[in-house]
């Protein structure tokens, strides 16, 4: 294979699926899936659908688009604030949307009434995280703006953590969410369907019973994708951590001391990469780089090699442990994390194929 291949399993993701949202139904939690780690990959969402999630969300119009095309069914969900330039096309494209300012839910309004639509939106409240979200001393305000705007329906408040500040989901902050859900419902004098509270990262909260009643929506996109909750990237039980494998050719396998020799400067990305002296040892160069994804995100599936670095055309693998077993023209797979999925999937560079063992699931 002269590309890197990023392998998907429909039928892991699908299991996994399966797995968080029982769990979440349990608790009386509808998931939205979330798609924009694969760029809306239209089978990745059928096999969510399939898996239980209710809808799916995703950050980018783009990936919104895909997924219509492919004819791909249930409730759309835009993750990313509207932009003011951009509220007709959300209109038109999805059910619901995120939202914090004001200025935008008024020009979505306009949208909506002159598409003939009622859009549906949550209302994001800060909590810490410090991402999208007003302050909460700010929510009941803007709900009350917003009650009565044409075309908008108010379905629910929500928040997100452990992104940009990696604050953790807690019974405090999730109880904060609950009262300030409340607080909006009596200022607008109606039931809110969502109480949206929940990512991958509160999982861990949900399946201790210490979650707050009230939370009834999760937004969940790495915890199926790649079996694992995002506090401390640990594998989530019952699920697969396998689902996405990168492979990527060898073509070099040489000999050469650990350490660079000579005076040495930064490096091709403006770093100055520390190299232990390990002697000489086998390196294999293998055929991805930077220009292709995030290196740092990936392990190697043979747990005797180690990566070295890389460059914008290469990775560098110290296979010294399996000397012998691998030469030039094989291929060494490798499982990516959540930055290297994305990486992957939004490279021109890397190839997709999609894996299913039942055939109604192949594209």
């Amino acid at each position: 294979m002269a590309s890197p291949t990023l392998t998907i399993d429909l039928d892991k993701i699908e299991h996994n699926a399966r797995t968080v949202t029982d769990l979440c139904a349990r608790h009386g939690i509808e998931v939205a899936g979330v798609t924009k780690a694969v760029c809306g990959e239209p089978q990745v969402a059928m096999a969510m659908l399939r898996g239980g999630v209710a809808g799916i969300a995703d950050s980018r119009l783009e990936s919104i688009h895909r997924l219509a095309a492919a004819g791909v069914p249930g409730h759309r969900l835009l993750l990313r604030l509207p932009a003011l330039s951009a509220v007709d096309e959300v209109v038109g494209s999805v059910d619901a949307s995120l939202n914090s300012e004001l200025s935008v839910l008024t020009a979505l309004s306009d949208a909506a009434r002159g598409r003939g639509r009622v859009h549906e939106v949550i209302l994001m409240v800060d909590l810490g995280d410090l991402r999208e979200g007003v302050w909460p001393d700010e929510l009941v305000a803007l709900a009350r703006a917003v009650r009565d705007l044409p075309g908008i329906a108010i379905r629910g408040v929500g928040a997100n953590l452990a992104c940009l500040g990696g604050v953790v989901p807690d019974e405090a902050n999730m109880n904060r969410l609950v009262e300030l859900a409340e607080a909006v419902e009596a200022a607008i004098g109606e039931r809110l369907r969502w109480i949206s509270g929940l990512n991958s990262s509160g999982l861990a909260l949900l399946a201790s019973g210490r979650l707050p009643g009230g939370i009834n929506h999760a937004r969940i996109g790495e915890a199926i994708l790649l079996g694992r909750e995002t506090i401390h990237r640990n594998p989530w039980p019952g699920t697969f951590q396998d689902a996405f494998a990168l492979h990527a050719e060898v073509l070099e396998l040489k000999r050469k001391p650990s350490r660079p020799v000579g005076e040495r400067s930064q490096d091709a990305f403006g770093h100055l990469p520390a190299f232990e002296d390990r002697g000489e040892r086998d390196r294999a160069l293998v055929g991805i780089g930077r220009e292709d994804m995030d290196l740092e995100g990936l392990t190697p599936h043979d747990e005797r090699l180690d990566i070295v670095g890389g460059t914008s055309g290469y990775l560098v693998v110290d296979v010294t442990e399996a000397a012998g077993e691998i030469r030039v023209g094989d291929t060494l797979g490798f499982t990516p994390n959540y930055s290297a999925l994305v990486g992957a999937m939004t490279s021109g560079y890397v190839g997709k194929r999609l894996l299913a063992r039942i055939s109604h699931h192949r594209s």
